[in-house]
């Protein structure tokens, strides 16, 4: 399973454990790295910048194995300066960049050796990133959790290969190891997994979260725009039943206003981001969770070491058949 992710960051297999707000954790990042993966984790996991240094500290002393960051880029990140004067102070492996361009990322830590690797949902942003000098881009499907791309990873991957020439990671759908024989076999170099790791042992999220991703499946996914705007994959519980997955009147009119459209957006973002905060540390199911489809291969909770392994025998088994089939 030999590609550029595993290559570059000296993994043994090709799998990023996705950065998920408010579920990654260090201990999840710790347990990737000795299970032969890699896991990033949101610079927003940690509430202040104080918090998110001292996070970064212990991470460079406990991790075994590389790790990443992910940023959010765009105005609605009030700490994105203190953010990356800390990881200019500690690098990680590489930095994952979503909702704004990488330009300064790029800028001031590739020089400390740190790979810098973009989400993207289609070919103009991929190229703009390209352009700046991004080392790789996460094709962010229709099958991912949380912000989710609108174009299937069947379609995006190959659109992505043929308009770019640095590699693409694919993020989204893949819960077993035959989605990610599928995903290598489109050409991708890895895959970034998130919703089959929240119910892990090392998650931190409450137990009903946890529960959630077990009990319901692919088709209690639903979108809504209530948590940040703009549209969000969570668990179809029956508290999202009742107060509904669109925006009220208000709350869109505000949105649709060119003057102050940005700051009602980091308005909604601030709300949203609180209720969801409220949603992984409280013990209840009148909340909002975040998941993505792959909740579907969800079964048990298990270690991060457990379900690695699983997928890699999954990988084997269909990678066999494949050859078998064609023999």
């Amino acid at each position: 399973m030999k590609t550029w992710l595993t290559t570059t960051f000296s993994i043994k297999y090709p799998i990023i454990l996705a950065p998920m707000f408010l579920v990654s954790n260090s201990e999840m990042l710790i347990a990737a790295a000795e299970a032969g993966i890699t896991g990033c984790i949101p610079a927003h996991n940690w509430r202040t910048p104080e918090e998110f240094e001292a996070g970064m500290k212990e991470l460079k002393e406990k991790c075994s194995g590389p790790f990443g960051i992910n940023l959010i880029t765009n105005k609605s990140n009030i700490y994105v300066k203190n953010q990356i004067e800390i990881l200019e102070k500690y690098p990680p492996d590489y930095v994952i960049t979503s909702l704004g361009s990488p330009e300064e990322v790029i800028r001031k830590l590739q020089p400390k050796g740190v790979k810098i690797i973009c989400d993207v949902v289609d070919v103009m942003y991929a190229q703009k990133v390209e352009k700046l000098g991004a080392d790789a881009l996460i094709a962010v499907n229709s099958g991912a959790g949380g912000h989710a791309g609108p174009i299937p990873s069947s379609i995006l991957i190959p659109m992505l290969q043929k308009h770019c020439s640095i590699p693409v990671i694919s993020a989204g759908g893949v819960g077993t190891g035959a989605g990610l024989h599928s995903v290598l076999a489109l050409g991708a170099e890895g895959v970034s997994i998130g919703s089959p790791f929240i119910a892990s042992n090392e998650s931190g999220v409450n137990e009903d979260y946890k529960n959630a991703c077990i009990e319901y499946g692919a088709k209690d996914i639903v979108l809504t725009t209530k948590i940040s705007g703009t549209p969000c994959t969570v668990i179809k519980t029956p508290y999202l039943e009742k107060i509904g997955t669109e925006q009220n009147f208000l709350e869109s009119v505000l949105n649709k206003n060119k003057n102050i459209k940005k700051y009602v957006k980091m308005l909604t973002y601030y709300k949203g981001t609180k209720l969801l905060e409220k949603a992984a540390f409280s013990a209840t199911y009148k909340t909002i969770w975040c998941a993505g489809p792959s909740i579907e291969f969800v079964d048990t909770k298990e270690s991060i070491k457990t379900i690695v392994d699983r997928l890699i025998l999954e990988y084997e088994e269909s990678y066999q058949k494949f050859k078998d089939r064609n023999a």
